[in-house]
Protein backbone atom coordinates (compact mmCIF):
# COMPACT_ATOMS: atom_id res chain seq x y z
CA UNK A 1 0.00 0.00 0.00
CA UNK A 2 1.45 3.87 -1.22
CA UNK A 3 0.98 5.96 2.06
CA UNK A 4 0.79 9.72 1.67
CA UNK A 5 3.44 11.81 2.72
CA UNK A 6 4.08 12.11 6.56
CA UNK A 7 1.99 8.70 6.92
CA UNK A 8 3.66 5.88 8.52
CA UNK A 9 2.64 2.04 8.68
CA UNK A 10 1.16 2.26 12.07
CA UNK A 11 -0.85 5.72 10.44
CA UNK A 12 -2.49 3.50 7.43
CA UNK A 13 -3.04 0.85 10.13
CA UNK A 14 -5.75 3.71 11.96
CA UNK A 15 -7.05 4.16 8.77
CA UNK A 16 -8.28 0.85 7.64
CA UNK A 17 -10.20 0.33 11.35
CA UNK A 18 -9.87 3.57 12.83
CA UNK A 19 -8.47 1.91 16.16
CA UNK A 20 -5.31 1.14 17.46
CA UNK A 21 -4.05 -1.07 20.53
CA UNK A 22 -0.83 -1.33 22.28
CA UNK A 23 1.53 -4.54 21.81
CA UNK A 24 2.50 -4.73 24.68
CA UNK A 25 1.41 -5.04 27.89
CA UNK A 26 3.23 -2.62 29.75
CA UNK A 27 1.73 1.32 30.45
CA UNK A 28 3.72 3.95 31.49
CA UNK A 29 3.32 4.18 35.59
CA UNK A 30 1.16 7.05 37.28
CA UNK A 31 0.63 8.97 34.50
CA UNK A 32 -1.73 10.83 36.23
CA UNK A 33 0.93 12.44 38.08
CA UNK A 34 1.85 14.11 35.09
CA UNK A 35 -1.06 16.05 35.09
CA UNK A 36 -0.59 19.73 35.21
CA UNK A 37 -2.80 22.41 36.85
CA UNK A 38 -2.83 24.19 33.06
CA UNK A 39 -1.22 24.75 30.14
CA UNK A 40 -2.50 28.00 29.04
CA UNK A 41 -1.90 30.45 31.89
CA UNK A 42 1.84 31.12 33.16
CA UNK A 43 3.27 27.69 32.20
CA UNK A 44 6.47 27.73 30.66
CA UNK A 45 6.10 26.35 26.51
CA UNK A 46 8.79 23.64 27.06
CA UNK A 47 7.40 22.20 30.41
CA UNK A 48 4.03 22.10 28.90
CA UNK A 49 5.58 19.57 25.80
CA UNK A 50 7.11 17.55 28.35
CA UNK A 51 4.30 16.89 30.40
CA UNK A 52 1.56 17.01 27.44
CA UNK A 53 0.19 13.28 26.15
CA UNK A 54 -1.09 16.20 22.74
CA UNK A 55 1.49 18.73 21.64
CA UNK A 56 0.44 21.38 18.26
CA UNK A 57 2.63 24.31 17.64
CA UNK A 58 1.65 26.65 14.47
CA UNK A 59 -0.72 23.61 13.09
CA UNK A 60 -2.63 24.64 10.01
CA UNK A 61 -4.39 21.95 7.67
CA UNK A 62 -6.91 21.71 5.45
CA UNK A 63 -8.34 20.27 2.42
CA UNK A 64 -7.40 20.79 -1.37
CA UNK A 65 -7.36 24.57 -1.15
CA UNK A 66 -9.87 25.11 1.77
CA UNK A 67 -8.07 25.99 5.05
CA UNK A 68 -9.66 24.13 8.02
CA UNK A 69 -7.52 25.51 10.96
CA UNK A 70 -4.99 28.13 11.25
CA UNK A 71 -2.17 28.66 13.78
CA UNK A 72 -3.37 26.29 16.16
CA UNK A 73 -1.15 25.82 19.28
CA UNK A 74 -2.01 23.83 22.19
CA UNK A 75 -0.72 21.60 24.81
CA UNK A 76 -3.12 18.82 26.55
CA UNK A 77 -1.53 16.91 29.24
CA UNK A 78 -1.78 13.35 30.34
CA UNK A 79 -5.34 11.91 32.27
CA UNK A 80 -7.51 15.25 30.73
CA UNK A 81 -10.64 14.99 29.73
CA UNK A 82 -10.86 18.00 27.44
CA UNK A 83 -14.20 19.11 25.41
CA UNK A 84 -13.65 20.58 21.96
CA UNK A 85 -16.23 22.69 20.94
CA UNK A 86 -17.39 25.28 18.37
CA UNK A 87 -19.60 25.76 15.38
CA UNK A 88 -19.82 23.52 12.13
CA UNK A 89 -16.49 24.23 10.13
CA UNK A 90 -14.78 25.39 12.49
CA UNK A 91 -12.44 22.12 12.37
CA UNK A 92 -13.06 20.44 15.20
CA UNK A 93 -13.20 17.03 13.14
CA UNK A 94 -10.29 18.42 11.45
CA UNK A 95 -8.14 18.54 14.58
CA UNK A 96 -8.76 14.70 15.50
CA UNK A 97 -7.75 13.40 12.23
CA UNK A 98 -4.51 15.64 12.67
CA UNK A 99 -3.85 14.05 15.95
CA UNK A 100 -4.94 10.69 14.94
CA UNK A 101 -1.95 10.81 11.84
CA UNK A 102 -4.90 10.61 9.22
CA UNK A 103 -4.48 14.48 8.00
CA UNK A 104 -1.18 15.91 7.33
CA UNK A 105 -0.71 19.22 8.45
CA UNK A 106 0.35 22.57 6.11
CA UNK A 107 2.59 23.60 8.52
CA UNK A 108 3.66 23.43 12.31
CA UNK A 109 4.30 20.25 14.10
CA UNK A 110 2.20 17.84 15.87
CA UNK A 111 3.37 15.23 19.10
CA UNK A 112 0.69 12.88 20.11
CA UNK A 113 2.58 10.86 23.31
CA UNK A 114 5.67 11.90 22.73
CA UNK A 115 5.69 11.44 19.38
CA UNK A 116 4.55 12.45 16.12
CA UNK A 117 1.58 11.67 14.82
CA UNK A 118 0.57 8.45 13.81
CA UNK A 119 3.51 7.10 14.94
CA UNK A 120 2.33 5.74 18.02
CA UNK A 121 -1.00 4.74 16.21
CA UNK A 122 -1.17 1.42 18.56
CA UNK A 123 -1.76 3.24 21.42
CA UNK A 124 -4.38 5.95 20.03
CA UNK A 125 -8.20 5.12 19.48
CA UNK A 126 -9.60 7.82 17.11
CA UNK A 127 -13.89 7.14 16.76
CA UNK A 128 -15.02 9.27 14.13
CA UNK A 129 -18.59 10.18 13.71
CA UNK A 130 -21.17 6.86 13.78
CA UNK A 131 -22.96 8.55 10.89
CA UNK A 132 -20.02 7.55 9.09
CA UNK A 133 -20.73 4.09 9.48
CA UNK A 134 -22.71 1.47 7.23
CA UNK A 135 -25.12 0.13 9.39
CA UNK A 136 -26.47 -2.55 6.87
CA UNK A 137 -23.06 -4.51 7.74
CA UNK A 138 -23.37 -7.91 8.52
CA UNK A 139 -21.47 -7.50 12.22
CA UNK A 140 -22.39 -8.13 15.33
CA UNK A 141 -22.12 -5.60 18.82
CA UNK A 142 -19.13 -8.42 19.54
CA UNK A 143 -17.69 -7.92 15.84
CA UNK A 144 -17.52 -4.39 16.01
CA UNK A 145 -15.81 -4.66 19.66
CA UNK A 146 -13.11 -6.97 18.85
CA UNK A 147 -12.12 -4.88 16.02
CA UNK A 148 -10.29 -2.28 18.45
CA UNK A 149 -8.17 -5.73 18.81
CA UNK A 150 -7.20 -6.26 15.07
CA UNK A 151 -3.96 -3.79 15.10
CA UNK A 152 -2.57 -6.30 17.78
CA UNK A 153 -3.66 -9.07 16.50
CA UNK A 154 -2.10 -8.78 12.96
CA UNK A 155 -3.28 -10.64 9.61
CA UNK A 156 -3.16 -14.36 10.47
CA UNK A 157 -3.53 -14.56 14.30
CA UNK A 158 -6.74 -15.58 15.75
CA UNK A 159 -8.54 -13.27 19.65
CA UNK A 160 -6.78 -14.84 22.25
CA UNK A 161 -8.48 -15.58 25.80
CA UNK A 162 -6.88 -11.78 26.59
CA UNK A 163 -8.90 -10.83 23.47
CA UNK A 164 -11.97 -12.15 24.10
CA UNK A 165 -11.92 -11.05 28.17
CA UNK A 166 -11.06 -7.43 26.65
CA UNK A 167 -14.11 -7.56 24.51
CA UNK A 168 -16.07 -8.72 27.27
CA UNK A 169 -15.42 -6.35 30.11
CA UNK A 170 -15.39 -2.95 27.62
CA UNK A 171 -19.31 -4.61 26.23
CA UNK A 172 -20.12 -4.66 30.56
CA UNK A 173 -18.22 -1.49 30.40
CA UNK A 174 -21.02 0.20 28.39
CA UNK A 175 -24.04 -1.89 29.33
CA UNK A 176 -23.98 -4.06 26.02
CA UNK A 177 -23.01 -7.42 27.36
CA UNK A 178 -26.98 -8.34 26.18
CA UNK A 179 -26.81 -6.90 22.69
CA UNK A 180 -23.20 -8.97 21.48
CA UNK A 181 -24.89 -10.79 19.31
CA UNK A 182 -27.40 -8.36 17.71
CA UNK A 183 -26.23 -7.11 14.35
CA UNK A 184 -25.11 -3.33 14.60
CA UNK A 185 -27.45 -1.85 12.32
CA UNK A 186 -30.49 -3.38 14.59
CA UNK A 187 -29.21 -1.27 17.96
CA UNK A 188 -30.83 1.90 18.49
CA UNK A 189 -28.46 5.12 18.11
CA UNK A 190 -27.76 4.88 21.68
CA UNK A 191 -27.01 1.27 21.90
CA UNK A 192 -24.34 1.89 18.51
CA UNK A 193 -22.95 5.06 20.50
CA UNK A 194 -22.23 2.52 23.45
CA UNK A 195 -20.84 -0.22 20.99
CA UNK A 196 -18.30 2.10 19.18
CA UNK A 197 -16.87 3.27 22.85
CA UNK A 198 -16.70 -0.29 23.34
CA UNK A 199 -14.50 -0.83 20.39
CA UNK A 200 -12.09 1.61 21.72
CA UNK A 201 -11.99 0.95 25.38
CA UNK A 202 -11.12 -2.69 23.92
CA UNK A 203 -7.98 -1.56 22.25
CA UNK A 204 -6.81 -0.48 25.54
CA UNK A 205 -5.48 2.85 24.80
CA UNK A 206 -3.58 5.97 26.31
CA UNK A 207 -5.56 8.58 24.11
CA UNK A 208 -8.63 8.81 23.31
CA UNK A 209 -9.70 11.22 19.83
CA UNK A 210 -13.93 10.81 19.97
CA UNK A 211 -15.74 12.84 17.33
CA UNK A 212 -19.21 13.28 19.06
CA UNK A 213 -19.80 10.37 21.24
CA UNK A 214 -22.38 11.52 22.92
CA UNK A 215 -24.06 13.69 20.54
CA UNK A 216 -27.29 13.00 19.65
CA UNK A 217 -28.21 9.96 22.53
CA UNK A 218 -31.00 10.55 25.34
CA UNK A 219 -29.73 11.40 28.70
CA UNK A 220 -29.04 8.11 30.19
CA UNK A 221 -26.86 6.66 27.89
CA UNK A 222 -25.04 9.66 27.70
CA UNK A 223 -24.59 10.13 31.46
CA UNK A 224 -23.41 6.57 31.07
CA UNK A 225 -21.10 7.00 28.42
CA UNK A 226 -19.56 10.02 30.55
CA UNK A 227 -19.06 8.05 33.36
CA UNK A 228 -17.01 5.78 31.25
CA UNK A 229 -15.18 8.45 29.92
CA UNK A 230 -14.18 10.03 33.76
CA UNK A 231 -13.65 6.99 34.57
CA UNK A 232 -10.67 6.67 32.20
CA UNK A 233 -9.45 9.98 32.76
CA UNK A 234 -9.13 8.56 36.31
CA UNK A 235 -6.92 5.80 35.33
CA UNK A 236 -4.55 8.46 33.67
CA UNK A 237 -5.71 8.07 30.07
CA UNK A 238 -6.29 11.68 27.69
CA UNK A 239 -9.60 12.03 26.58
CA UNK A 240 -10.56 14.36 23.77
CA UNK A 241 -14.09 14.63 22.49
CA UNK A 242 -16.08 17.17 20.25
CA UNK A 243 -19.43 18.04 21.79
CA UNK A 244 -21.87 20.33 20.48
CA UNK A 245 -23.51 20.22 24.15
CA UNK A 246 -21.74 22.75 25.90
CA UNK A 247 -23.87 21.83 29.16
CA UNK A 248 -22.26 18.31 29.26
CA UNK A 249 -19.34 20.03 28.23
CA UNK A 250 -19.75 22.86 31.34
CA UNK A 251 -20.86 19.74 33.75
CA UNK A 252 -18.84 16.75 33.00
CA UNK A 253 -15.71 17.66 31.04
CA UNK A 254 -12.76 19.04 32.93
CA UNK A 255 -11.41 21.83 30.26
CA UNK A 256 -12.49 22.84 27.56
CA UNK A 257 -10.76 23.71 23.51
CA UNK A 258 -13.13 26.37 21.95
CA UNK A 259 -11.84 26.40 18.23
CA UNK A 260 -13.34 28.20 15.22
CA UNK A 261 -10.56 27.78 12.72
CA UNK A 262 -7.48 28.12 15.55
CA UNK A 263 -7.95 28.24 19.06
CA UNK A 264 -10.29 30.74 21.24
CA UNK A 265 -9.83 29.33 24.52
CA UNK A 266 -8.19 26.49 26.42
CA UNK A 267 -8.87 25.64 29.98
CA UNK A 268 -11.43 25.23 32.80
CA UNK A 269 -14.70 23.93 31.30
CA UNK A 270 -16.64 26.62 33.12
CA UNK A 271 -15.19 28.90 29.88
CA UNK A 272 -17.99 27.60 27.62
CA UNK A 273 -20.66 29.61 29.80
CA UNK A 274 -18.29 32.86 29.46
CA UNK A 275 -20.22 35.26 26.91
CA UNK A 276 -17.10 36.56 25.44
CA UNK A 277 -16.27 33.30 24.86
CA UNK A 278 -19.35 31.89 23.33
CA UNK A 279 -19.40 35.28 21.23
CA UNK A 280 -15.37 34.63 19.72
CA UNK A 281 -16.35 30.88 19.34
CA UNK A 282 -19.73 31.17 17.56
CA UNK A 283 -19.58 34.40 16.55
CA UNK A 284 -23.25 34.69 14.07
CA UNK A 285 -24.26 31.22 15.45
CA UNK A 286 -24.85 33.16 18.65
CA UNK A 287 -28.25 35.19 19.84
CA UNK A 288 -28.50 36.52 22.65
CA UNK A 289 -32.42 36.20 24.56
CA UNK A 290 -33.07 37.77 27.44
CA UNK A 291 -29.90 38.43 28.27
CA UNK A 292 -28.63 35.06 27.91
CA UNK A 293 -26.45 33.40 25.23
CA UNK A 294 -28.59 30.77 22.78
CA UNK A 295 -26.08 29.12 20.32
CA UNK A 296 -27.84 28.26 16.82
CA UNK A 297 -25.91 25.09 15.91
CA UNK A 298 -26.68 21.99 13.89
CA UNK A 299 -24.98 19.07 15.54
CA UNK A 300 -24.73 16.65 12.57
CA UNK A 301 -21.68 17.35 10.62
CA UNK A 302 -18.19 15.81 9.65
CA UNK A 303 -15.16 16.24 7.25
CA UNK A 304 -15.23 15.72 3.54
CA UNK A 305 -13.11 16.47 0.45
CA UNK A 306 -14.35 19.95 0.73
CA UNK A 307 -14.19 19.86 4.65
CA UNK A 308 -17.24 20.05 7.40
CA UNK A 309 -20.63 19.20 5.89
CA UNK A 310 -24.12 17.98 7.22
CA UNK A 311 -25.57 15.08 7.27
CA UNK A 312 -28.79 15.57 6.68
CA UNK A 313 -28.52 17.11 3.47
CA UNK A 314 -30.01 15.58 0.47
CA UNK A 315 -27.82 14.11 -2.44
CA UNK A 316 -29.02 17.32 -4.49
CA UNK A 317 -28.40 19.89 -1.83
CA UNK A 318 -24.47 18.20 -1.20
CA UNK A 319 -23.84 18.46 -5.16
CA UNK A 320 -25.32 22.03 -5.10
CA UNK A 321 -23.17 22.64 -2.17
CA UNK A 322 -20.01 21.66 -3.79
CA UNK A 323 -21.06 23.53 -7.14
CA UNK A 324 -21.73 26.78 -5.65
CA UNK A 325 -17.70 26.31 -3.81
CA UNK A 326 -16.22 25.22 -7.03
CA UNK A 327 -17.26 28.87 -8.79
CA UNK A 328 -15.93 30.50 -5.54
CA UNK A 329 -12.54 28.92 -5.51
CA UNK A 330 -12.57 29.10 -9.50
CA UNK A 331 -12.54 25.53 -10.25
Amino acid sequence: MTLPPGRSPDAAETTDHAWSVRPDAHRRADRADRRLPTVDAGVDAGHARAHADVWLSDVSAGYGDRQALEKIDVAVEAGSLLAIVGPNGAGKSTLLKVLAGLLTPWTGRVEVLGHPAGQQARRVAYVPQAELVDWSFPVTAWDVAMMGRYPALGPLRRPTAVDTRAVREALEQVGMSAELGTQIGRLSGGQRRRVFLARALAAQPDLYLLDEPVTGVDATTQEDLMDVLEAEARRGRTVLATTHDLACAAQRFHTVLAVNRTVVAHGASSLVLDPDVLARTYGGHLLVVGGRSVVLDDAHHHDDAHGERHFHEGHETRRAHRRDGARRSGR
